[in-house]
């Protein structure tokens, strides 16, 4: 099997599945109308967390993601309490990244003072957009003021590092309307901006009211020049994209050809194939091993952890030669790409070696860049990344 570095260490998640209110694009793990199961649940992730040692023979943990649904509708107390278990139960060191997902009016002052004070210090910001009309559109409960409030509250209460979610392709959003929405966003000088593009899931109410003629349907060449007027205006604002959703705040000391210092630390770890633990329904690991999913049903999960049963519902092992495909596919969604050293650091192999016709064929054709460092995705393909991908897949 591969070998990651000495010096690797893992992500860990946690996922908390409930929100006030369903939005009718998303797919998913999320509940909404069973507030009574609030209180068990934090119990079970509590027990669960205290517990996990001894089935993880990963490397130890510095990240932590509490992301969900919208884990703010849970009290500041009780996702500290989450926090502090993660410390004593899983040695999650005092300087590790700590993200908490939240969305704008379900979070207060005095509610974000707590985290901070309990040692959350990163804040990933679900705004989706400045404007009302498309909050509307995505059934979203809050409106712009508050994503301006939420981020007023979150600075004053010590968050240094904010991240702001954005939404584009959706029905009846102008270019003229997300040229507005991103420069409201940069105003606020966030240090992290995730910007992803609607996706009509099935059996969710927004793809069935696309398919039935009531929304419009995303144009894809529409869609296209979103994506680029973004990536023009981040790029004058001071922002570095350094995946295909992703841009982070340019600092001093950022390393050329590498992703920024304000990069989302947790989710580098799953586009490097790093290891990672998720803890809580629906969650998914990956031990180096094996990838497996916990159950789906929060009740269950409740359930099964106050039994002492497993709560995993999904086990997948994974030899080297999926590993190695993986590996390559997830790294291409970084600018950087994916580097020979690091490759043949940790499959003691030349990737060249191993995909030499995919590229050939994918570098003819324009759609990525090789040069002596490796290989990345060229920017003209960032947007039909998927379509690279599979020429990977053995």
């Amino acid at each position: 099997m591969s070998t990651l570095s000495s010096g690797a260490r893992a992500g860990l998640y946690i996922h908390v599945p409930f929100c006030v209110a369903k939005c009718p694009y998303c797919d998913f793990s999320s509940y909404s109308g069973i507030e009574a199961l609030y209180a068990p649940y934090v119990e079970a992730l509590l027990q669960h967390i205290a517990s996990a040692g001894p089935e993880w023979p990963g490397p130890g943990f510095d990240t932590l993601y509490v992301g969900g649904g919208t884990p703010t509708v849970l009290s500041a107390d009780r996702l500290a309490d989450v926090l502090s278990a993660c410390k004593s139960g899983l040695g999650l060191p005092h300087d590790a990244e700590i993200t908490c997902e939240a969305n704008p009016g379900m979070v207060t002052g005095a509610s974000l003072a707590i985290l901070a004070e309990s040692g959350f210090n990163r804040l990933s910001l679900g705004a989706q957009s400045l404007d009302s009309g498309v909050l509307r559109t995505l059934g979203r409960i809050h409106d712009p003021e508050a994503v301006y409030g939420a981020f007023r509250a979150a600075r004053e209460a010590g968050f240094a590092n904010i991240g702001l979610d954005l939404m584009y392709g959706i029905p009846w959003q102008t270019l003229e309307v997300w040229r507005d929405t991103l420069h409201r966003a940069v105003s606020l000088d966030p240090e992290h901006l995730s910007l992803y593009a609607l996706t009509l899931e099935e059996g969710t109410p927004m793809a069935e009211s696309v398919w039935s003629g009531v929304l419009p349907e995303p144009d894809e060449d529409h869609v296209a020049d979103m994506y680029a007027l973004a990536q023009a205006v981040l790029a004058d604002a001071g922002y570095v994209q350094y995946e295909v959703s992703n841009w982070a705040r340019r600092c001093a000391g950022d390393t050329p050809g590498a992703p920024p210092r304000l990069a989302s630390r947790h989710n580098l770890h799953y586009w490097h194939n790093d290891r990672y633990l998720g803890i809580g329904s629906a969650a998914h690991s990956f031990d180096g091993r094996s990838r497996f999913a916990r159950c789906t049903d929060p009740k269950e999960y409740v359930r099964r952890v106050h039994n002492g049963e497993s709560t995993r519902e999904f086990c997948e092992q994974i030899d080297e030669s999926l590993e190695m495909d993986e590996t390559l596919m997830l790294g291409l969604r970084l600018m950087s790409g994916v580097t020979w050293a690091r490759f043949q650091e940790r499959f003691s192999i030349d990737l060249r070696s191993v995909y030499p016709q995919a590229l050939a064929g994918l570098s003819a054709a324009g759609m990525i860049e090789v040069d002596a460092e490796g290989v990345r995705m060229a920017p003209g393909a960032y947007l039909i990344g998927n379509r690279v991908f599979a020429e990977f897949l053995r």
